[in-house]
């Protein structure tokens, strides 16, 4: 089935995005939050140009304020507003604020596209997610202080990547995604400039002379942004947001996974009663009852 292709395919690059944490960690024993964004964007932006080295005129006014609000959503204020949320606050509440987004993505899509529309089995399952991201993050332990600077910084990431996975699904372009993806990566960089004036990057590449650095900032580039950006839209497109959304409730599952597998950390019953929770909540909301079946055979299928 076609929509079992995209499945794979979502789950595929959450894979890749739980991953980045661990790569990120290694990066900043060299570099900023802020210089990890620009040096692995400007490096994808580059790349994106080797794969389609032509500029295009733009579409219309509307089709390229969509791109330019996709780099703002989903580049610049997702990861500057996550990464500044971690200044304030503690890791798990800003792991679990931005584990909101598939929620908000599902409230903002009821009022923002057409056709879309939250069932009690979408609720019910994203709830029940949530509940299974929460065992993860907070591991049993159930102590959360309150910081309304980065709680609120963290809130804004969620809501960003929401908004960014709507501007996706209602975008369309007769240019190639390789293209558009690089545009928003352009983006992504430009409305991150202001940023950059009040904390300028250093430009001190040596820590990439150590094939360690050098690999794990090409993990970020290659498969993290260029990759997974390009696939994601199209899982977007195909899936609609609040589904294809769903599939960021695996991130810290997985994240989980790997740190016990590369680092020996244990796995807790908490964090196994999330993982089950995870699994049946991304279930429920992907599962289709029979009047969203009916209408989608009689609809567009992507």
């Amino acid at each position: 089935m076609k929509t079992t292709r995209y499945y794979i395919l979502a789950l595929l690059t959450v894979v890749v995005w739980s991953s980045t944490f661990i790569s990120t960690k290694v990066l900043l024993g060299a570099f900023t939050p802020l210089e990890i964004l620009v040096y692995r964007f400007a490096l994808a932006w580059l790349f994106m140009f080797f794969l389609h080295p032509r500029f295009h005129a733009p579409e219309s006014l509307r089709s390229e304020a969509g791109v330019f609000l996709a780099g703002l959503t989903g580049g610049s204020i997702y990861f500057v507003a996550e990464n500044y949320a971690l200044k304030f606050s503690l890791a798990s509440n800003v792991s679990l604020l931005v584990s909101t987004a598939p929620i908000l993505t599902a409230v903002a899509a009821r009022f923002l596209l057409k056709g879309e529309r939250i069932s009690g089995r979408t609720i019910g399952g994203a709830l029940v997610a949530f509940a299974g991201a929460a065992l993860v993050i907070l591991n049993g332990t159930f102590v959360l202080k309150l910081n309304p600077v980065g709680d609120a910084l963290a809130l804004s990431s969620a809501l960003s990547w929401a908004l960014y996975s709507i501007i996706i699904k209602k975008s369309a372009s007769r240019y190639p995604s390789f293209y558009i993806t690089r545009k928003i990566f352009f983006y992504t960089l430009l409305t991150v400039a202001p940023v950059l004036i009040l904390s300028p990057p250093r430009l001190d590449f040596s820590p990439l002379l150590d094939p360690k650095m050098a690999a794990n900032l090409l993990f970020l580039t290659l498969f993290a942004s260029c990759g997974a950006y390009v696939v994601w839209n199209g899982v977007i497109r195909a899936l609609g947001p609040t589904r294809a959304n769903n599939f960021i409730y695996f991130i810290p599952l997985l994240t989980l996974v790997e740190s016990a597998i590369l680092l020996g950390e244990p796995l807790t019953p908490f964090a196994l009663a999330g993982a089950a929770l995870i699994i049946g909540g991304v279930y429920l909301t992907g599962r289709k009852g029979k009047k969203e079946a009916d209408a989608d055979s009689t609809g567009d299928n992507h």
